[in-house]
């Protein structure tokens, strides 16, 4: 028997989400995202419910709770701000999990712990100018130097690495071999030779920060390195693997956004002497909303489920991102159809789930490359 029902401490944590979403990142959200705002002061406070290490043992700082219970929070939280769970996700899925994965003691302990206690801010530096989907195609070089590497180069799209403490740098080791010159190093952000770009001014998650990285002959220890030489790109792909759950989750929540401020204006709304919601062309893509939702959660919780189980979960996690942000993007889009000439407006907010939506389908591996791994797999 399948039982898809909470367990007591679950549908407390989803208790505690929603009510700290409502109450703490619902009021100034539309200012958050019109000015670009850190929600500095929400993060602190997450961290002190232990959002920012949720699937960390409490023996490193965590909450010790499984990857059912990180997902189910990810969606409160995204269905009132995707920002703000675009920089929950990093911390728990891309930094805090790699370091609990393949973290020396001595790393888990000086980084690790604080990071999963909400101390400190966590950021993951994998892609460059020319190295995107093409993970392997990139050109920041660590130089090894007695004991230290001399790191130089630049990374783009680090979402947190303005306001983070701690980033996970993947770089080259050695040249012309490909992905298998690439090592991952954990690296303090104070570190001399390490700098920060402008903020880039995006479509959406505005409220989250987004910048290059700039080593210029910046010296990490060699005790920094996670791992084995070379085998970044295997602890790079994991994370991401991992991080897919997270990314479908935030997807979910503003999914759901969307079809909860549809039910509600489609009721309230009246056209032609009766509410819009009577309209067979409303109820049709208020119907398909609320499959898809439920779908997209389905397949979220399986994979979710999977990964607490300790079996193979690459394919599922890839096809929850990719179900998950197809629905994100259509719910948003009918979203502002549904509300008409409002829908374009900011202080209803829902303009913003639209212009939100757009990166699940981009960050953490796009549409495209999730039905790569997916047909891959299948073919297997």
């Amino acid at each position: 028997m399948i039982d898809f029902s909470l367990t007591s401490e679950q549908e407390l944590i989803q208790k505690t989400a929603r009510e700290f979403a409502q109450d703490h990142l619902a009021p100034g959200v539309i200012e958050r995202d019109e000015k670009a705002i850190f929600p500095k002061q929400q993060i602190k406070l997450m961290g002190e419910l232990g959002f920012m290490g949720m699937m960390v043992p409490e023996e490193w700082g965590g909450s010790g709770l499984d990857t059912v219970s990180y997902v189910i929070a990810m969606e409160e939280i995204a269905a009132v701000e995707l920002a703000t769970s675009t920089i929950m996700s990093v911390n728990n899925s891309l930094v805090c999990q790699l370091l609990l994965d393949r973290g020396t003691e001595a790393q888990k302990e000086k980084y690790l712990k604080p990071l999963a206690a909400g101390q400190k801010l966590g950021a993951y530096s994998l892609s460059e100018p020319e190295s995107g989907s093409d993970a392997s195609n990139m050109h920041t070089y660590a130089k090894k130097d007695g004991d230290h590497y001399i790191i130089n180069g630049t990374k783009n799209w680090v979402t947190n690495g303005i306001n983070s403490d701690i980033v996970i740098l993947f770089c080259m080791t050695e040249k012309g071999v490909g992905y298998k010159g690439i090592s991952a190093f954990v690296i303090d952000k104070s570190t001399p030779g390490l700098t920060t770009g402008k903020k880039e001014d995006k479509l959406g998650i505005r409220a989250s920060d987004t910048c290059e990285l700039y080593f210029e002959d910046c010296k990490v220890p060699v005790k920094n390195i996670i791992g084995e030489e070379g085998e970044g790109f295997k602890i790079a792909m994991k994370a991401l693997g991992g991080g897919r759950i997270g990314i479908a989750a935030q997807a979910l929540g503003l999914s759901r956004a969307a079809l909860d401020a549809s039910i509600t204006y489609a009721k309230e709304r009246k056209q032609f002497g009766k509410s819009i919601g009577e309209f067979g062309a409303i109820q049709n893509k208020i119907a398909d909303m609320g499959t898809e939702v439920d779908a997209a959660r389905l397949l979220i919780w399986r994979a979710a489920k999977l990964k607490d189980d300790g079996k193979k979960y690459s394919r599922e996690s890839s096809m929850a991102k990719l179900f998950a942000s197809t629905t994100a993007m259509k719910a948003a889009t009918d979203c502002v159809q549904i509300h008409g000439g409002y829908g374009y407006m900011q202080e209803y907010g829902v303009e913003r789930l639209m212009r939100d939506a757009k990166i699940t389908q981009i960050y953490e591996g796009t549409s495209e490359i999730q039905q790569l791994v997916i047909g891959r797999d299948l073919l297997k």
